[in-house]
């Protein structure tokens, strides 16, 4: 007996009415980045797509391969060589589709990175850091119950498995939260006009250690991979769902 199979155009055109595309303005091309073979069965997901992660999806026998974090930003070099030219020749070698959904992804509201991080924390979710924008990027929420922010710290580091970079704004508990997943340390900002007393993203930046202190409101870097990581997998299970494929998530460590 065959095992379930979709085909990728429908796949692909599901995905971008599901993850409202065109609503996105981004730094790469969202959906088919790399084509492969027509037939759908298993589908790997992972974070980036580095070398590491597309020798597992060749290992693995994957048809396609879904991240986060694919190829062709805006400002990189056109030149298809070294590293890129290493990764996409594997890629074709072996006909792997590449599929990636960097901003939608972090939007969607139920598959989105930022609502299953907060999903795994425990975090209310109250509206989006632009309470009018249903589909801006990061949200602000709350705790159940305030917690202290060193007890708060030792709770990511459980969930993420991932020692914080906790910068203190203050003796106040935790309790009203933004927070957006990734490189997103600017927004701390946004966070602090919202009257949140704790901003959590994934980087850090040098201003943004005095912009915590003095405005009085904590922030917490844990980690741009360990943000990222669930909305992939939410993302790859749907669709294994949906059309009974296979669905294989794989973590390939990475400490920023």
């Amino acid at each position: 007996m065959n095992n379930p199979v979709i085909e990728r155009e429908a796949l692909l055109k599901y995905c971008h009415e599901l993850l409202k595309v065109d609503r996105f303005k981004d730094y790469c091309p969202n959906g088919l980045q790399v084509q492969g073979r027509s037939d759908i069965r298993k589908i790997m997901t992972g974070v980036t797509a580095c070398q590491a992660l597309i020798d597992e999806a060749v290992a693995w026998g994957a048809d396609m391969l879904l991240v986060h974090h694919g190829y062709f930003w805006k400002g990189e070099s056109e030149v298809i060589t070294g590293i890129k030219y290493q990764r996409l020749k594997t890629l074709l070698a072996n006909d792997i589709n590449l599929v990636a959904y960097h901003l939608p992804l972090d939007a969607h509201p139920e598959l989105g990175n930022n609502v299953q991080l907060a999903d795994r924390l425990g975090f209310v979710v109250q509206s989006t850091m632009e309470p009018n924008n249903p589909f801006a990027i990061g949200n602000i929420g709350a705790l159940a119950e305030p917690l202290e922010l060193s007890l708060f710290s030792q709770h990511l580091e459980r969930v993420l498995q991932r020692v914080p970079q906790v910068i203190a704004g203050g003796a106040h508990p935790v309790g009203k939260i933004a927070w957006c997943t990734g490189a997103a340390d600017k927004m701390i900002e946004s966070a602090y006009a919202l009257g949140a007393d704790t901003y959590i993203s994934g980087e850090i930046s040098e201003p943004v250690v005095h912009f915590a202190r003095e405005a009085g409101i904590h922030y917490i870097a844990a980690g741009h991979h360990a943000t990222e990581r669930y909305g992939i997998q939410a993302l790859g299970q749907h669709l294994a769902d949906r059309w009974e494929i296979e669905h294989r998530f794989v973590d390939i460590d990475n400490p920023v």
